[in-house]
């Protein structure tokens, strides 16, 4: 009886295996081919990003000008 159930349950798992390789392989072709799907909150992120990017582009910082005492305390004797 043993002979038996493992003479039908072995092929049968090893037909199965092949099976779920297959469509998973098919299954991930078919991914590569859709185009990927962007959330409306990545696109909402990334206009924020990109927005804060030129405004940092534009950003000049300010200019401290020293008093002219100042300048002759820096330096060594």
């Amino acid at each position: 009886m043993y002979k038996i159930f493992m003479l039908i349950a072995i092929p049968a798992l090893v037909i199965a295996w092949i099976a779920y390789i297959l469509w998973e392989r098919k299954m991930r072709i078919e991914e590569k081919k859709r185009p990927k799907q962007v959330s409306e909150r990545l696109k909402k992120t990334r206009s924020e990003l990109t927005d804060w990017a030129k405004k940092m582009a534009q950003f000049k910082p300010p200019k401290h000008e020293k008093p002219p005492d100042q300048d002759n305390q820096s330096k060594p004797p």
